[in-house]
């Protein structure tokens, strides 16, 4: 007769999750670090003279060097959901009374739909990380300390008064207006996550198989 095996429990999905709460539009980790989330807009050097883009490459340079704390820069990719755009093509192809445009419409919707066949057709979305550690290495060590998007070093929860909190959130928020400003200055727009959008933003890095961007209809 065979012994029931005992079930081993493996660790919680929250244990791979670094985040411990979002908090008024900051991202507090389990290390007791602080997190806002800049998402960023574009700017394709190759549409510029060389002269703006020896101009832009200079400008990008001095924003690297006016700060002394680490900084990340995401550019999040991901595969375009095209349906819902071909649907609402069919649903106006259903309606549309003009033969030719009728005619022109079936054709783009072919083209469209073999086009994506051929290819996927991806989107990229562009994310700047400030961070604020209450306990920061002193200028000159090593960055290793530094936590990525996804990967950031597990410690205990650091708990911290309501005091503490808008302190150390007012320090990132300063940072985070002067990178704002900074990025102004190279052309990018860059907008603070709220904290619906952070959640929204991280519930799609952990669960990647929901979530597919829609093309814009």
């Amino acid at each position: 007769m065979f012994k029931e095996q005992k079930r081993i429990k493996g660790p919680a999905t929250q244990d791979f999750v670094d985040i411990e709460k979002i908090k008024d539009d900051i991202v507090i980790l389990k290390n007791g670090g602080f997190r806002a989330v800049l998402m960023c807009s574009s700017r394709n050097l190759e549409l510029e003279s060389t002269d703006s883009q020896n101009a832009i490459i200079s400008i990008y340079a001095d924003f690297l060097n006016s700060f002394e704390w680490p900084l990340q820069i995401v550019i999040h990719s991901r595969k375009l959901d095209i349906n819902p755009y071909l649907v609402s093509l069919e649903e106006k192809l259903k309606v549309q009374d003009n033969e030719l445009l009728k005619i022109q419409t079936a054709e783009y919707i072919d083209f469209v739909r073999n086009f994506v066949t051929l290819s996927d057709i991806m989107i990229k979305r562009f994310y700047t990380i400030v961070p604020f550690d209450p306990i920061e290495s002193t200028k000159g060590e090593s960055l290793e300390k530094f936590s990525s998007l996804i990967n950031i070093g597990k410690q205990g929860t650091s708990e911290v008064t309501e005091e503490k909190f808008q302190e150390y959130k007012n320090q990132l928020l300063q940072r985070t207006e002067h990178i704002i400003l900074s990025l102004a200055h190279i052309g990018i727009k860059a907008a603070l996550l709220k904290t619906e959008e952070l959640i929204e933003l991280y519930y799609n890095l952990y669960n990647p198989e929901e979530y597919e961007p829609h093309a814009i209809q």
